[in-house]
């Protein structure tokens, strides 16, 4: 059997498909991935046999800013990906059985796996991307925030913002390959049984008549990569310090400046991890230590707090293993929703606000590092064991047979 996965975004979109691939492959099937060109996720790719087909631009370009393009050209860029997408997608697909896509960028998937006549299954990696009267839609970059103060009327703007940019050149294409025009685009994407790979008691999802989801786990791999020597020798010469990192997000450098120090001034060390905003130290000292790419699962254990962007992939290893959170939502896609989980299990502090203070960061500092928190954040960390990847490779090729 071969599958055909696919993704557009960052580090935190491709790498679930990744641990997707890899369970795949040890169960016999075959697998090919459609995501960005980046040469990072080429050599992700090649480094576990999966072929890549290059879809749109490289993401990291598009993120090379502390800004996000303006609303005029994520539009154009939402456009022309659809486009991309029809003319990609065809060949990728040729001689697979399933195509599995992975967030609201796949416009096309849905339509390309019909007209082929092979399945077809979405996922997403957080529950508040799915239509929900539990909860609001996640901020959509470029567009504007719907005003409305309960969540069905928020879904249903929503849909018609998914129509309004998608809804005319989804349909043309369609018609092009001979199949009928979609009225909702979003729901036609996401249709009624959608997988959620995020773990059930970190990240649960709560019954919603219409959807019929399919919670599978998180989709992961173990990483067993060392961590590097100096790193080593940095967190021997001490007590755990405190991680900064906001991974492929580009804050303001002053939200970074101000973390650390708010690290420093609880009496802590501090590790900034530079991530592709290429974050570096304010000033030379002994307490403080920045790193490039490592295993998060091997340093987490040995930090007393992760401070983080609000990424599902960071959020989830930082719970793993065991260690209070403070997390700077930006306001983009799910960062929101999981600095939400956070402070409703209360293992850390979370905060909505752009560019927050010197003191709202030492109060969420202070009580994210709190002994009870410590104690909740271990305890939830025992809890968090689900191999989600391998749950939805085996429910896959089920499905397929």
């Amino acid at each position: 059997m071969r599958v055909l996965l696919s993704t557009y975004g960052t580090r935190g979109d491709v790498e679930p498909l990744v641990a997707l691939a890899v369970r795949l492959r040890a169960l016999g099937a075959e697998a090919r991935m459609c995501a960005p060109p980046d040469e990072e996720f080429a050599e992700r790719l090649a480094g576990i046999g999966v072929p890549l087909v290059p879809v749109g631009p490289p993401v990291r370009e598009l993120m090379r800013g502390t800004t996000l393009p303006s609303a005029a050209e994520l539009s154009r860029y939402r456009t022309e990906m659809v486009g991309t997408q029809f003319d990609v997608f065809p060949a990728a697909a040729d001689g697979c059985d399933v195509l599995v896509a992975a967030g609201l960028a796949q416009i096309a998937a849905r339509s390309v796996a019909e007209a082929a006549g092979v399945g077809y299954v979405y996922a997403c990696y957080s529950a508040v991307n799915l239509p929900s009267p539990h909860h609001a839609p996640p901020p959509r970059p470029g567009w504007p925030e719907p005003e409305a103060n309960d969540n069905r009327t928020l879904w249903e703007l929503d849909a018609h913002q998914v129509n309004a940019q998608f809804g005319e050149v989804l349909n043309d294409h369609r018609a092009a390959i001979g199949l009928p025009p979609v009225d909702n685009v979003r729901d036609h994407v996401y249709t009624d049984r959608p997988w959620l790979a995020a773990d059930p008691v970190l990240g649960p999802w709560r019954p919603t008549p219409g959807l019929d989801v399919v919670q599978t786990g998180a989709w992961t791999l173990p990483d067993e990569r060392p961590l590097p020597a100096e790193l080593v020798a940095f967190l021997d010469a001490g007590e755990p310090p405190v991680y900064v990192g906001f991974g492929s997000i580009r804050p303001s450098p002053d939200i970074a400046r101000k973390a650390v120090e708010a690290s420093l001034a609880q009496g802590y060390r501090v590790l900034v991890s530079r991530g592709w905003a290429d974050l570096d130290l304010p000033e030379v000292r002994d307490d403080c230590f920045a790193i490039g790419e490592v295993s998060h699962q091997r340093l987490f254990p040995r930090v007393a707090a992760v401070v983080h962007h609000g990424g599902a992939g960071t959020t989830l290893t930082a719970a793993r293993a065991g260690v209070p959170q403070v997390v700077v939502a930006l306001q983009l896609a799910d960062n929101p929703y999981w600095a939400g989980r956070v402070a409703a299990l209360d293992v850390g502090a979370a905060l909505d606000e752009p560019a927050p203070t010197a003191e709202t960061l030492r109060v969420a500092f202070k009580a994210a590092l709190a002994p009870e928190t410590r104690a909740r954040a271990r305890a939830l960390g025992a809890r968090l064991r689900t191999d989600g990847a391998a749950v939805a490779a085996s429910l896959l090729l089920d499905t397929l047979r």
